[in-house]
C-alpha cells in the first residue's frame, strides 16, 4: 500500500473487473464501491424513464438488487456500467408496464441542475443568475417534451457521455 493511502481509497481504485471477481469471490463488502462508482449513472438512466422519486429509487434499489444476484452472469461483453444501466432501464420499463402509466417526463419540479449547472463562483450578478434560471428551464421543458427513447439517448449520451456503441447496447437500439 502507498504511503497515506488509506484502506479505502486503494480499495476504490481498483478496476471494476477486479471489483467484481472479489466481490463474487465472497468479498461482498466491496460491491459498494460499484454502487458509488455508478450510482449517479444509473439515476440519470432511470430517472429519465420515471418521473416519481419514489418510483425512482424503489427502481435504482431492485437494479442494484438484481445487479448484485446477477453478477456471476456478467461477463465483461460490455462494460459494467452498460450493462448496469441495461438492467435499470429493464427495471423501468417492468415498472412502468405494472402501473401501465406511460407518461412522459413532464414534471415541472424536475430539476436538471445537478446535469446543467452552471458553476456559480459568486461573479455571476442576478440577471444572468436570472438568465440562467430562465435556459436552464427551457432545456427542462424540451427534454421533457423529447419521446421516451430519445430522452434516454440523451440523457445517456450527452450528460453521462456513453459512447453510441454503449447508449445502443443499453438502450437494445441500433446505432
Amino acid at each position: 500500500m502507498e504511503a497515506g493511502q488509506t484502506e479505502v481509497q486503494r480499495r476504490a481504485g481498483l478496476a471494476d473487473e477486479e471489483v467484481i471477481s472479489r466481490v463474487i469471490q465472497g468479498e461482498k463488502g466491496l460491491y459498494e464501491i460499484l454502487m458509488r462508482r455508478y450510482n449517479q449513472t444509473l439515476f440519470r438512466a432511470v430517472r429519465s424513464y420515471l418521473d416519481r422519486q419514489e418510483d425512482v429509487e424503489d427502481t435504482m434499489q431492485e437494479t442494484y438488487l438484481k445487479a448484485y444476484a446477477k453478477l456471476d452472469q456478467f461477463k465483461g461483453g460490455s462494460a459494467f456500467p452498460t450493462w448496469l444501466v441495461r438492467i435499470g432501464i429493464n427495471e423501468s420499463l417492468q415498472k412502468l408496464r405494472r402501473s401501465r402509466t406511460m407518461r412522459v417526463h413532464s414534471d415541472p419540479d424536475t430539476r436538471l441542475e445537478q446535469l446543467q449547472q452552471l458553476p456559480d463562483n459568486g461573479q455571476m450578478d442576478p440577471e444572468q443568475r436570472t438568465i440562467q434560471g430562465e435556459d436552464r428551464k427551457l432545456m427542462e421543458e424540451a427534454i421533457g417534451k423529447l419521446p421516451e427513447t430519445y430522452r434516454a439517448v440523451y440523457m445517456l449520451r450527452e450528460v453521462e457521455g456513453m459512447s453510441v456503441a454503449e447508449v445502443s447496447h443499453c438502450l437494445d437500439i441500433s446505432e
